[in-house]
């Protein structure tokens, strides 16, 4: 039987719990933030790590034109210059984290195709091995690029927060609250995921709104 994907786990939530479906009725579906697995995704997850949507997109557009016509994006980034990279707006962490992970592609010390046949706990451990490649990372990672629908990223604020909201609670739950709330929507946590950063996003769009 072959393993369901985003979607269909967005889907399945939204018809059997009734917040989750509240969000998809009033919101419509969740951006669709997949992503093809490989070493691309991965760097633009690091790139992504600590700055807004903005900065990130723009740091990524300039990474993707350094990179195009090049057969060898890990090759291509060990070769070039700390000024090189420095110029994409990376930072100087992130230069060593992007040298790093290619640096474990090339070697073999990671093998990001062998990821897809792992299970979640060993995926993330052979991610997280990587400098600069932290839990958050490996997460994200497992859930847009390889759709593992019940990955919980208890530790990101604004999906604490989306669940704060969502589920009313007084005050925004800790990791450990969010493990033990993540375990209503098993197995399809991560498909929840979407929908609170879904809520999550639109609310604090409205709210801007009203500012103004």
């Amino acid at each position: 039987m072959s393993r369901i994907n985003l979607q269909q786990a967005i889907a399945i939530l939204c018809r059997e719990h009734a917040p989750l479906g509240a969000i998809y009725r009033r919101f419509g579906p969740p951006p669709d933030r997949r992503r093809p697995p490989g070493l691309l995704t991965l760097l633009r997850i690091i790139a992504e790590q600590q700055v807004s949507v903005a900065a990130a997109a723009g740091i990524w557009k300039r990474v993707e034109g350094f990179l195009r016509q090049r057969n060898d994006p890990a090759a291509t980034i060990l070769a070039a210059t700390d000024a090189d990279l420095a110029a994409l707006g990376l930072s100087r962490p992130k230069i060593r984290y992007f040298r790093a992970l290619c640096a474990a592609v090339q070697e073999g010390m990671l093998d990001i195709a062998a990821l897809e046949t792992m299970d979640d706990d060993a995926a993330v451990a052979a991610l997280t091995a990587v400098k600069g490649i932290g839990r958050w990372s490996a997460e994200i990672y497992l859930l847009f690029a390889l759709e593992r629908v019940n990955i919980w990223p208890a530790g990101d604020l604004a999906l604490r927060e989306g669940a704060r909201m969502v589920l009313a609670l007084n005050s925004r739950p800790d990791i450990a609250a969010m493990d033990e709330l993540g375990e209503i929507w098993h197995p399809y946590r991560g498909a929840a995921a979407c929908l609170l950063w879904h809520h999550y996003g639109r609310m604090r769009a409205l709210n801007r709104q009203r500012q103004q």
